[in-house]
């Protein structure tokens, strides 16, 4: 597995080995090993979620202030645009983003720290997103950053207006969210 670090470096980009053949391809999409001797993490995982969403939809940007989720994320079908947030005030990169695309075909993956917002746009047909967290789906602490905040200036490939959930749409700024110390 060769990984990359992203803009904001705690954020990585795991390129998987994959073998193909006339047959198709097989790769490990998860191995807790080779994960931690790759990134130097040691990380629990305790869920796995599965999405399906059409083109144009913005999912994001999502995080829990308490139980917060590390994200190893991947998309099995499609393309997205994936975006990364600091929310860590006492981190020198909060408030910056890191955003890259993962698709079905390079089959790359990103890990998203505890502590970042995380969202995504999609950007071919449909997108199958999966992803595993560290810590459970909370609904009482889940919280929104707006998507679109200047002070952010995600820079999201939009083609038009993106689709959104009314609770992403109603989401504060970031100088209005709850932030991790």
């Amino acid at each position: 597995m060769k990984v990359v670090r992203a803009e904001i470096p705690e954020v990585l980009i795991l390129e998987p080995k994959v073998f193909g053949d006339e047959r198709g391809f097989f790769f490990e999409s998860y191995n807790k090993r080779v994960f931690r001797e790759a990134t130097g993490l040691d990380v629990e995982f305790v869920q796995d979620n599965h999405s399906r969403s059409r083109a144009g939809v913005l999912r994001g940007l999502h995080y829990q202030i308490k139980q917060p989720q590390g994200k190893l994320v991947r998309v099995s079908a499609g393309e997205v645009y994936d975006v990364a947030v600091d929310l860590r005030r006492s981190s020198p990169t909060f408030g910056r983003w890191a955003g890259f695309s993962l698709d079905a075909t390079s089959r790359r993956m990103a890990w998203i720290p505890p502590g970042f917002a995380h969202g995504f746009l999609v950007v071919s047909e449909y997108a199958e997103f999966l992803y595993k967290t560290t810590d459970y789906y909370a609904p009482e602490h889940e919280r929104t950053v707006r998507w679109n905040d200047p002070r952010l200036a995600v820079a999201w490939p939009l083609r038009g207006e993106p689709i959104l959930a009314a609770r992403d749409a109603a989401a504060p700024g970031l100088a209005d969210a709850e932030l991790y110390p």
